[in-house]
């Protein structure tokens, strides 16, 4: 589990394979502190280290992706260079800052508007249809594993204010019109869903 809280942006140094690819990743981590195995959310998605090594700004570690992640999240366009939001898993009784965020993306968005003022950032976000009864004004949403508050919704199209702070910590600050996200929507308004669903 995490909370959409960006601890660190790494930096594609090396992509290996076709069908299914091995990402090395370079970050300020101490790879002195991250076992093989551990956890960590990249650009949303719960990915298991399989490699740690030094790497001059702090460590790179090493990463397995499927075919399927590749085909349903933004990593089957990740290139030498990409740069990408990292957060650890989260451990007990650590503060719980955004919303509980499982690594899982649900689908990809598209970044339909873009506005900047005084240095606050808004982007106009298009969800797929079958997420969009999901997403709810001042509800919470992840993209690209970042926790934000929903501004408003209409219909399948949501705008996120973002603080100058998460624009410049995380790569939602470099977001275009026409980029691909990935978005996971909150837990509750899942199982809120469901539960409707179950009353009918």
């Amino acid at each position: 589990m995490f909370t959409g809280i960006v601890t660190a942006k790494g930096n594609v140094r090396a992509v290996s394979g076709n069908t299914d690819r091995r990402f090395s990743i370079e970050s300020r981590y101490d790879p002195a502190t991250i076992e093989i195995g551990a956890s960590i959310s990249h650009a949303g998605v719960c990915l298991t280290v399989v490699e740690v090594t030094k790497a001059p700004s702090g460590g790179l570690h090493v990463v397995e992706v499927s075919p399927e992640t590749l085909d349903r999240t933004t990593l089957g366009g990740w290139t030498i260079g990409s740069t990408v939001n990292l957060e650890r898993a989260l451990k007990m009784g650590d503060e719980l800052g955004g919303h509980l965020v499982t690594g899982h993306v649900d689908g990809l968005g598209d970044i339909v508007g873009r506005n900047e003022e005084d240095g606050w950032l808004t982007l106009q976000v298009r969800a797929p249809k079958s997420l969009s009864k999901f997403i709810a004004e001042k509800g919470s949403v992840a993209v690209d594993g970042v926790s934000l508050t929903v501004n408003s919704v209409k219909d399948d199209i949501f705008s996120l204010m973002i603080i100058p702070h998460t624009a410049q910590a995380t790569t939602i600050g470099e977001l275009q019109i026409g980029a691909h996200v990935n978005l996971e929507v909150d837990l509750m308004a899942r199982y809120a869903a469901r539960l409707m669903q179950a009353e009918d």
